[in-house]
């Protein structure tokens, strides 16, 4: 049985919008923490231009798979073995994207990512960043400040990060930041370009 995500199924058409623009020069695309499998489906169906290589631990990989099985999309690639804190594919993309990835990680592990993330994006490549963040340490909206007490009592390394920190993290890596997208339900979507 597939794994679903309803979010992923609410979010993906705003954030195909987005892609389609922000991705539209790119040829190999890295998604960080694909999940259940279901944005790699929408996006590599919609982004035929893309070869669009899904990535998580290993645990997720049954369930990914199992959508690509069911998809047979020839563009969409099985998933690679990636932990942020230790294992990164040894290949280089212009396209990386992540959603709702950041305030799940611990912030060592989002400084991990950051990292890795400057180490594999190709030179004018673009990484595109999905999900609620705070601005000069301030809540975007109640929902957000909700959704963040409810994920640090569940993990109190977890939380809604500042912009500020991941530019912060992005300009050590040699990405410059671009633009700030609007989305649906208080989130955003991130793009940073690599110089």
């Amino acid at each position: 049985m597939k794994p679903y995500s309803e979010a992923c199924d609410q979010n993906r058409e705003p954030i195909l919008a987005v892609l389609s623009e922000e991705l539209a020069d790119c040829h190999r695309v890295l998604e960080i923490g694909s999940g259940t499998g279901q944005h790699a489906i929408y996006f590599g169906k919609h982004l035929s231009h893309l070869v669009w290589q899904t990535s998580d631990t290993e645990s997720n990989h049954p369930g990914i798979n199992a959508w690509l099985d069911e998809a047979g999309l020839e563009n969409v690639q099985r998933p690679l073995s990636l932990d942020v804190g230790s294992h990164w594919p040894g290949d280089t993309f212009d396209g990386v994207f992540s959603a709702n990835t950041t305030h799940i990680m611990s912030w060592p592990h989002v400084i991990d990512m950051f990292n890795g993330i400057g180490n594999i994006l190709e030179s004018g490549g673009v990484f595109c960043l999905y999900g609620p963040f705070n601005y000069e340490g301030k809540y975007t909206s109640e929902s957000n400040e909700r959704f963040d007490g409810w994920l640090k009592n569940r993990d109190p390394s977890s939380g809604v990060r500042n912009f500020e920190d991941l530019d912060t993290l992005a300009r050590s890596g040699r990405m410059q930041f671009s633009h700030d997208h609007e989305m649906p339900a208080n989130n955003r979507l991130l793009v940073w370009k690599k110089q």
